[in-house]
């Protein structure tokens, strides 16, 4: 399922994964399915309510300091775990709804951090978009032009 030569020479990556409430039984079906990934879960683990900051922050921080090669952020409709992580230096996140999203989010934008919207995507589907996000491959060129500069915004910097 995954596509070669991830940033530590492995046979399979080491994915953070979490999720608030909403997104828990997704989360748990996700690292069920998954077999050749070594999950990291930074929680919630139950359908308790929860506050999705507190679980998306702890997947975008192990992706950020290197603990994990990508992140998989779940939340109701994926709109709040998008944003949580996005405000990390260095993570892009995406929040795809489809296959074609999810391969132009790795094509494109090189997206370290999956988001998904439990509420909004079912378990067939969540596993398509993310099958087609770990194999995509980055295309670099003009798309690295294009993090180059979203890099200089992080930094304070303007792109122009």
């Amino acid at each position: 399922m995954f596509a070669p030569g991830n940033k530590k020479g492995k046979s399979s990556m080491k994915i953070a994964i979490g999720s608030d409430h909403a997104g828990v039984k997704l989360k748990d079906y996700i690292k069920s399915a998954i077999k050749d990934a070594e999950f990291v879960d930074v929680g919630t683990f139950t359908e308790e309510s929860t506050d999705y900051p507190d679980h998306i922050a702890g997947v975008a921080r192990m992706v950020q300091q290197g603990g994990a090669d990508a992140g998989i952020g779940i939340c109701g409709t994926g709109i709040g775990a998008s944003i949580v992580a996005n405000k990390f230096r260095g993570i892009r996140a995406a929040l795809c709804t489809s296959e074609t999203m999810a391969e132009m989010a790795k094509r494109h934008n090189n997206a370290n951090v999956l988001i998904l919207g439990a509420r909004h995507t079912d378990y067939a589907l969540s596993m398509k978009i993310i099958r087609k996000w770990l194999e995509s491959p980055f295309e670099g060129g003009r798309h690295q032009n294009r993090l180059d500069k979203i890099s200089l915004l992080e930094t304070g910097e303007c792109a122009k």
